[in-house]
């Protein structure tokens, strides 16, 4: 399993109120059709947090079904209940996930230490390779430099997503993780800056809606063409923007339903977008070449 590139982390689709089980395995089809080199289906953009216990199973699994080997499934298994997490990582496994993406315990607060152990009893109840997820502007908590060497210290720790925003981050995890830890940005803005730092990749939000732009920069970046790469960016820098522009994945969904893939729809608390942040997708969107 080589985790590399762009890896869309995949909204879950909805019709009157279920997921759209059609919808999302064409969605996925797309995705590795287009060039994304990994799928994450249910992690935050994939709206997990709204999701019953059945359904982010079944999710998992068609995913499994759509990808066919073809690109790793890294499914989401996060939860504030450490218990829980091991529960969507079992269930990852079973239905042959290829790793799975772990967050920070939210909510909660945990110490650092209660960070390692949050990881530790993830790692010792389940052989399966596992994604590191460090997003404090969600969780509150920030996984240390410190603390992410301890956890890449496990046997079963493969990597990390890294949504701080601290390019600084990169050279520092790899001085106390080592050079085969896999470093993946999770903020489509950086991404590039990212992997120049020595980043292999990025776990987007942007690939929902543009696979192949995102694709095709993450390949520059791989191959050191960095020109190329920021030229690339700029056709998406503003969609960046836009599919943030109210909370995701909303205006992700939105996007994807002017490209005749997907509903809207969203599950409380989020809404769908506003008639004024839909008109600005729109001029991300052709900006960018897609509509």
């Amino acid at each position: 399993m080589n985790i590399h590139g762009s890896i869309p982390a995949l909204i879950t689709p909805f019709r009157n109120g279920t997921v759209d089980e059609r919808a999302f395995q064409g969605f996925v089809e797309r995705q590795i059709g287009e060039g994304s080199h990994g799928v994450v289906p249910c992690g935050t953009t994939g709206e997990s947090a709204t999701l019953s216990f059945d359904e982010h199973v079944r999710v998992v699994e068609l995913c499994v079904e759509a990808a066919a080997r073809r690109v790793p499934v890294i499914a989401g298994a996060g939860s504030n209940n450490t218990a829980h997490a091991i529960e969507l990582a079992k269930a990852a496994k079973r239905v042959g996930a290829d790793a799975v993406l772990v967050v920070a315990p939210y909510y909660n607060k945990p110490s650092q230490d209660g960070l390692f152990a949050h990881f530790k009893a993830i790692n010792d109840a389940v052989d399966i390779p596992i994604v590191a997820y460090n997003v404090p502007g969600r969780t509150i908590t920030d996984i240390s430099v410190e603390t992410m060497g301890r956890i890449a210290a496990l046997p079963n720790i493969v990597g990390v997503k890294d949504a701080t925003g601290d390019l600084g981050r990169v050279a520092r995890h790899r001085a106390v993780c080592g050079e085969k830890f896999v470093q993946l940005s999770g903020e489509d803005p950086s991404a590039v800056g990212f992997n120049a730092q020595g980043g292999v990749g990025c776990i987007s939000v942007t690939a929902n809606v543009a696979p192949k732009l995102c694709a095709q920069i993450q390949d520059a970046t791989l191959q050191g063409a960095y020109d190329s790469a920021r030229k690339l960016d700029e056709k998406v820098a503003p969609l960046h923007k836009a599919l943030f522009i109210e909370p995701s994945p909303a205006p992700a969904k939105y996007a994807c339903s002017l490209l005749g893939l997907c509903s809207e729809e969203v599950r409380l608390p989020l809404l769908v977008c506003s008639d004024a942040a839909k008109a600005q997708i729109r001029t991300a969107m052709t900006h960018a070449g897609l509509i």
